[in-house]
C-alpha cells in the first residue's frame, strides 16, 4: 500500500471508529489505593512494632532495621500474590525523563524439585541492575557494570496490571558501586533533607518550639496530544522523534480559541474515565482534566503530595497515558511541541513548603504583613531564583522545550518572579525598611441578586511568568511536558536551603546584638530585596521591552536555547550549592552535564536524519510524481490545443529542488564532528543543524500547499488535530 493510499484508509477507519466499550467505574471509596501496599495495609499486615519502626521510617525518613525489613518483605509478598502478581520489580528513574524496571520472580525451586515463592528483606532492599549501560556521564565505565537499587520505604509499592498480568513494583533508588547517585531519586531525598534542616533553623531562630519534619510538596499539571494510532503510525517522525517534522499550518488551528474547556470529544472522555479509574486504584489523585487550548490538547491535574511522591506519581501518570492511550487508539504526544503553530505542552509545577506543626509556609494567610514565617520563607524563595535563575532554566532545558519556551504559550527563557500586587507591595515596604498594612483583594459584586458575592483573590495571575506565586505555593511554568519533576524540585528545594541558610546566619548576628525577632527578621529581608529584587516581575513577560530589560536594566539571563543553558551546572556558584548543601557532589553534578548534554544532541541529531530520510523518500517523490501528472496532463491538453497555467508546475519544481539543495546541505552539515568543547557541539547544533532543518521544512511544508492532496504521504494538521 503506498503512503497516501494509507493516509486515505487511516482517515476512513477513524471516521467510523466508535468510542472503546469501558465498564461503568466503581466508586471511588472502593477502588482508591487498591492497589498500594500503604500504611493503611501495612497497619493490617504487620505486627504493632513493625508497623511502628515503618510509620516512623515513612513520615520522618528514620532508618529501618534488617528485621523489620524481612516482617515487610513477607507481608508484601502476601498481598501481592493475593492481587495475582507473580513477579516483583525495583523501578527506579535514571538519568533520562523515562522509568526503568528489571522483573524478578517470587518463584524458587527446592531440593524436591517444588516450586515456591520466596521474597525476603534483602531481596526488598537491594537490587543489581546495570550500573554502566544506563545514562552515567562518566561515572561507570562499560567495565565496571555494577549497579544497585535500593528499596525507598517512604514512597509505597504497588501492582502494576497490564493485560500480560500484574507485577509489584518497588519504588527505589538507584547508585553505582561506588555510591553516587545514577538517578532522580537520590538528590531529591537529599535536597528535602537540605531543606529541611535550614528550614529549622529560621523557625527555631523564629522562636518556633514544636517543629516537625519539612516537607516540599508538588502538584503538576500535566498537558498532552492525543492523536489516532492510524495516523501516529503513518508519520516516521511522530513514532520516532515524537513531534512532527514537516506539516502546513491548516485554515484553522487553535485561532478561535474554540477548544480551550469546550466539551470533551465522547471518545477522549472514556479514554479519562478508563485512565483516572487506573490512577485511583493506584493512589494517585487526580483532580482535574479538561480541553487546553490546542486542538487535540489535553490536561490532567493531581492534587498535593509530598514531593517524592508526587515525582513517582508523575512518572507513573505519563507511563499509563501512553498504555492506555494505546487501548483507546491513541497515541498520545508528550513532546513539548509535537505540531508547529499551535500550543505546545507544559508540565505546571506547583510547589510549596510545609510541615504538621507550623502548615504551609508559603501560605501569607490573609495578613501576610503580619506572617514574618511567610515572608522569610517566599523571601528565601525571590533570592534563590535571583541567584540561580540559570540553573532553573538548565533543570527544564531539553531541545524539545526549545521549540516551546518563549513562544506565546510559554514563559520566556528569562527566570523572573511574579509575586501580585500585593506580596510585591509588601516586599517593597520591606525593601523601604518599614512593614505597614496590606490590602486583601476585597469582594466580587457583579450586581445580579442570583450571584453570591465571593472573596477575590488579592492579585491577577501573571501566565507569562515562568515562576510565580498563586496564592499559596509557587507554580514553575516552563517545565516540559515530557520532563520529570525531580530536576525542577532538586533545584528549588536546594536554592530554598541555601537561601535559608544564609537568612538563619543573618538572624543568628542581628539576634546576638539584642535585637528582637520581628526587627531582625525585616532588617534581613530587607538586606535580602535590596540585593535580590531585581528578579521581580509583574508585566508582560513576552514583551520585547522585557526582554531588553531584563539583561541590559537587571542584569538577568536570558537562555533562549538548551546549548545556552546547560553550561550552568559547571558554574563555581551552583558546583560550591549543591555541594554545600550535599544534595550532589562535583562528580555527579558534572555527569548531570555530560547527559543532559548528549541527550540534546543526540534528540537534534536524530531529528536531522529524519528530515533527510522523510524529505528524500516521502515528499521528493510526492513532488516528482505530482509534476509527472502535471505534465502528462499538460501534453494531453496541448495535443487538444488546450494550454494549461504552469504555474503550479514551476512553483513545485522550484521548491522540490530547492528542498532538496537544502538536505544535501543538511546531510553535509550532520557529517561535521570535530568541536573543540560539548559546548561548541550543542551551539552547532543549536544553530546549524536546527536552522538547515527548519530550511528544508520551510520548502516541504510550501509543497504539501502545492502538490495534490491524494498524492500527499503525510497524514496532514487538519486530519490529525481534528478528526477524533
Amino acid at each position: 500500500m503506498s503512503r497516501n493510499q494509507a493516509r486515505v484508509q487511516a482517515v476512513s477507519q477513524i471516521i467510523n471508529r466508535k468510542p472503546k466499550e469501558v465498564t461503568m467505574p466503581e466508586p471511588l471509596s472502593k477502588i482508591w489505593a487498591s492497589d498500594v501496599f500503604n500504611l493503611a495495609k501495612m497497619e493490617e499486615a504487620l505486627s504493632k512494632n513493625a508497623f511502628k519502626a515503618v510509620k516512623t521510617t515513612v513520615q520522618t525518613g528514620a532508618p529501618l532495621d534488617s528485621a523489620t525489613a524481612d516482617v515487610v518483605a513477607a507481608a508484601m509478598k502476601d498481598w501481592a500474590l493475593s492481587k495475582g502478581a507473580k513477579f516483583f520489580s525495583h523501578i527506579f528513574y535514571p538519568m533520562t525523563n523515562a522509568t526503568a524496571e528489571k522483573h524478578d520472580g517470587f518463584i524458587i525451586t527446592n531440593p524436591d524439585g517444588n516450586a515456591i515463592t520466596e521474597f525476603t528483606g534483602s531481596l526488598l532492599i537491594k537490587g543489581e541492575p546495570d550500573g554502566s549501560s544506563f545514562p552515567n556521564g562518566s561515572l561507570r565505565m562499560t567495565n565496571a557494570a555494577r549497579g544497585y537499587t535500593a528499596w525507598d520505604p517512604t514512597s509505597p509499592a504497588y501492582i502494576m496490571h497490564t493485560d500480560n498480568g500484574a507485577t509489584l513494583m518497588i519504588p527505589s533508588v538507584f547508585m553505582s558501586w561506588t555510591g553516587e547517585a545514577l538517578d532522580k531519586k537520590i538528590p531529591l531525598l537529599r535536597s528535602n533533607a537540605a531543606m529541611n534542616k535550614a528550614g529549622q533553623r529560621v523557625l527555631s531562630l523564629m522562636g518556633e518550639t514544636e517543629i516537625a519534619a519539612l516537607n516540599s510538596s508538588c502538584g503538576a499539571e500535566q498537558e498532552y496530544f492525543l492523536i489516532d494510532s492510524n495516523f501516529a503510525n503513518s508519520r516516521p517522525d511522530l513514532l520516532l522523534a515524537g513531534r512532527t517534522l514537516f506539516g502546513a499550518s491548516p485554515a484553522k488551528g487553535q485561532q478561535f480559541d474554540d477548544h480551550y474547556f469546550a466539551a470533551i470529544p465522547e471518545r477522549v472522555q472514556v479514554f479519562m474515565q478508563d485512565l483516572e479509574d487506573k490512577l485511583y486504584r493506584l493512589g494517585i489523585p487526580a483532580k482535574t482534566h479538561h480541553n487546553e487550548v490546542a486542538p487535540g490538547q489535553f490536561e490532567i491535574a493531581p492534587y498535593f503530595e509530598a514531593a517524592n511522591i508526587a515525582s513517582d506519581h508523575q512518572q507513573l501518570l505519563m507511563t499509563l497515558l501512553k498504555l492506555t492511550a494505546k487501548r483507546h487508539g491513541f497515541v498520545c504526544l508528550l513532546h513539548e511541541k509535537p505540531f508547529a503553530g499551535v500550543n505546545g505542552s507544559g508540565k505546571h509545577v506547583n510547589w510549596s513548603v510545609g510541615n504538621a506543626t507550623q502548615g504551609n509556609l508559603l501560605d501569607p494567610g490573609s495578613t501576610p504583613h503580619d506572617n514574618i514565617n511567610f515572608l522569610l520563607f517566599c523571601g528565601a524563595v525571590v533570592r534563590g531564583v535571583h541567584l540561580f535563575g540559570p540553573l532553573l532554566r538548565a533543570v527544564i532545558a531539553s531541545a524539545s522545550n526549545d521549540h516551546r519556551l518563549g513562544a506565546n504559550e510559554a514563559p520566556p527563557a528569562i527566570l523572573s518572579v511574579y509575586l501580585g500586587d500585593q506580596l510585591e507591595r509588601v516586599f517593597n515596604d520591606i525593601k523601604e525598611g518599614k512593614l505597614l498594612k496590606s490590602e486583601v483583594g476585597g469582594f466580587m459584586d457583579l450586581g445580579l441578586s442570583q450571584i453570591l458575592k465571593f472573596e477575590r483573590d488579592p492579585g491577577d495571575r501573571n501566565r507569562t511568568s515562568p515562576f510565580a506565586f498563586t496564592g499559596n505555593r509557587f507554580e514553575f511554568r516552563a517545565v516540559g511536558s515530557s520532563a520529570s519533576v525531580s530536576g525542577p524540585l532538586v533545584a528549588m528545594n536546594t536554592m530554598l536551603a541555601d537561601s535559608l541558610n544564609w537568612i538563619a546566619d543573618k538572624l543568628e548576628a542581628e539576634l546576638a546584638t539584642g535585637t528582637s525577632k520581628p526587627v531582625a527578621a525585616v532588617k534581613v529581608l530587607k538586606e535580602l530585596m535590596e540585593a535580590h529584587s531585581n528578579v521581580i516581575f509583574g508585566g508582560d513577560g513576552y514583551s520585547a521591552e522585557w526582554h531588553r530589560a531584563a539583561v541590559e536594566d537587571r542584569g538577568l539571563k536570558n537562555l533562549p536555547t538548551s546549548a545556552d543553558a546547560l553550561p550552568a551546572f559547571r558554574e563555581e556558584s551552583v558546583v560550591k550549592l549543591f555541594s554545600s548543601t550535599g544534595v550532589l557532589t562535583p562528580v555527579e553534578l558534572e555527569s548531570r552535564f555530560e547527559v543532559y548534554s548528549e541527550q540534546y544532541l543526540l534528540s537534534i541529531e536524530v531529528e536531522a536524519k529524519l528530515v533527510v530520510d522523510m524529505a528524500t523518500t516521502m515528499i521528493y517523490p510526492a513532488a516528482v510524481e505530482y509534476l509527472s501528472q502535471l505534465a502528462s496532463t499538460a501534453s494531453s491538453m496541448a495535443a487538444l490545443n488546450i494550454t494549461l497555467d504552469s504555474g503550479v508546475a514551476s512553483a513545485v519544481a522550484q521548491e522540490a529542488n530547492a528542498m532538496m539543495a537544502a538536505v544535501s546541505t543538511l546531510s553535509s552539515a550532520l557529517e561535521v564532528h570535530d568541536f573543540d568543547s560539548t559546548e561548541a557541539h550543542m551551539q552547532y547544533a543549536a544553530g546549524t543543524l536546527r536552522s538547515l532543518m527548519v530550511e528544508v521544512r520551510g520548502h516541504a511544508d510550501k509543497l504539501e500547499t502545492l502538490v495534490s492532496d491524494d498524492l500527499w504521504p503525510l497524514p496532514k494538521y487538519s486530519e490529525m488535530l481534528f478528526i477524533k
